[in-house]
């Protein structure tokens, strides 16, 4: 029997697991690159208890949970309208989070997300899906090209104390 993902809405009762998950998977992605105290700086503002609830009950906000053998693995953040954080153009949808653990990993997971989000575009009658990644994010910049994304702009991120480059990619839906 082959396993695949089961991607699921979210409603308020995931909160803490969305919390959860967004800590994990983004201290797993980006540890490594940056220093202890902006990563604790940005996972503290980020992903506060009230942060997160703001965000699941924003109406123009989505958030999906990746299941893997019934175990939450990953999730996707979705936002339209004025909620997008650079562009908010109405024929948009912006990928604002997709992310998978690093021990499921490798599994389609993350591609099971990204044609979720698709899904979702298709469905709201949106011409386009952007996202912003950190341009040193190769392995995510190598994914999204893979899926037809193209670079057309690039914006500045805060972590913590440091001011990073995300590039924006977007896709034309068809």
């Amino acid at each position: 029997m082959t396993l695949s993902a089961d991607i699921r809405a979210a409603t308020q009762q995931d909160i803490a697991l969305i919390q959860r998950l967004g800590r994990e998977t983004f201290y797993e992605t980006f540890a490594a690159s940056n220093s202890e105290a902006d990563m604790q700086q940005y996972l503290e503002e980020h992903f506060s208890e009230s942060r997160v609830t703001e965000e699941v009950n924003t109406l123009c906000s989505q958030f999906f949970i990746a299941y893997w053998d019934h175990v939450p693995v990953g999730y996707l953040k979705l936002n339209w309208s004025a909620e997008q954080t650079e562009l908010q153009d109405e024929d948009a949808l912006e990928i604002e989070r997709i992310y998978v653990k690093s021990s499921h990993q490798g599994n389609r997971i993350g591609q099971a997300l990204f044609e979720k989000a698709l899904q979702q575009a298709k469905s709201t009658a949106k011409h386009y899906v952007w996202l912003a990644v950190w341009e040193k994010n190769e392995k995510a910049i190598r994914f999204y090209e893979k899926n037809g994304f193209q670079a057309f702009d690039k914006h500045s991120f805060q972590l913590g104390s440091d001011k990073q480059v995300d590039i924006m990619m977007k896709k034309l839906i068809i």
